[in-house]
């Protein structure tokens, strides 16, 4: 609730919504990329470790490719947003879909909260 918690502080100190809710939606779109490029190069040196089979891996972006869009609109999720976003690096989604997908998820996350602070503070 780090972000959520100051981006309501920054709405109570009547800043520009749209703002905000344009940098909180990047900065946090931008993390979970780093969480993209970290899953990408794991999975080089898990497979070359021997932490991870080929097969596993070819089976995992399969079924990734086929529900993946759909899970990646839970990026914006506590605890399970941060693994969804590294397993897209580690099956090679593609990353302007991962882009596009997980930042509607978070720009939705701020909205919605936005749209919380409107309904009590009026």
């Amino acid at each position: 609730m780090g972000s959520e918690a100051l981006l309501l502080y920054l709405l109570s100190e009547n800043l520009s919504a749209i703002l905000l809710l344009i940098v909180a939606t990047l900065g946090n779109t931008l993390g979970s990329f780093a969480n993209y490029i970290l899953g990408r190069y794991a999975t080089n040196f898990c497979l070359r470790k021997g932490y991870m089979k080929e097969k596993h891996l070819s089976k995992a972006t399969l079924l990734f490719e086929k529900y993946g869009a759909w899970s990646l609109l839970f990026s914006w999720l506590p605890i399970i947003g941060d693994p969804l976003t590294f397993v897209a690096g580690v099956v090679r989604y593609t990353w302007w879909k991962f882009l596009m997908i997980v930042c509607f998820a978070k720009l939705s996350r701020y909205v919605f909260v936005y749209l919380g602070f409107l309904a009590v503070t009026q």
